[in-house]
């Protein structure tokens, strides 16, 4: 039996951060593992959906990033600054290497990392800042970054950004349980359903 919720993501999504404590806990009480999978959101955005956030409109842009985010803050209890984190665009080629470096010990790392973003501003795409979250994660700092700079992490980086493009994802977070996708932190719950008692197709 496949126990594995795939996961795909960018180390910057504010919705992979609401959603990640919830989507451990998930993991936790079923027992089910969580795969990491980071992607390089822009070109699966660009593939899949054409919905650049570049071209969203200043209403839809308005209530995603200026209301509907804060809502779930508050819903699932979790801290936010209230303005666009100042290095949003900073490359995430070492951030989500990171989180693929890390292997299984990836939950935690992971859970840092979208933490530092969007609590604390920080700079994710910084090596420094990546190493000293590695570390009070209880890994080792620099050893990951050196990984995570390496052709293995950067090779199946590409290889989760062209996997995701080939099987329709068009968003972060998406998740898969048994083949079945799960688009939003706000499916959960169906995703949860979805591991006991999984829906018609």
């Amino acid at each position: 039996m496949d126990n594995r919720i795939e996961y795909f993501y960018s180390a910057h999504s504010a919705y992979a951060y609401l959603g990640a404590w919830e989507l451990a806990r998930i993991a936790r009480d079923t027992g089910w593992q969580v795969v990491h999978r980071p992607v390089d959101l822009n070109p699966v955005i660009a593939a899949t959906s054409g919905d650049a956030f570049g071209s969203r409109s200043a209403a839809h842009s308005d209530y995603f990033f200026g209301r509907d985010m804060f809502r779930w803050a508050q819903w699932r209890g979790l801290p936010m600054i209230r303005h666009r984190p100042t290095f949003h665009d900073e490359p995430l080629v070492l951030p989500n290497g990171m989180i693929i470096a890390a292997g299984a010990n990836a939950d935690g790392l992971s859970r840092a990392i979208l933490q530092a973003h969007w609590r604390d501003d920080a700079n994710i795409a910084d090596a420094a800042t990546l190493a000293r979250l590695a570390e009070e994660a209880g890994l080792d700092g620099a050893a990951l970054v050196a990984d995570a700079k390496g052709s293995a992490a950067q090779d199946q980086h590409r290889a989760n950004t062209d996997e995701a493009i080939a099987r329709g994802v068009f968003g972060s977070p998406t998740y898969f349980v048994r083949g079945d996708m799960f688009y939003g932190q706000d499916r959960l719950a169906m995703l949860e359903r979805a591991i006991t008692t999984p829906f018609a197709p």
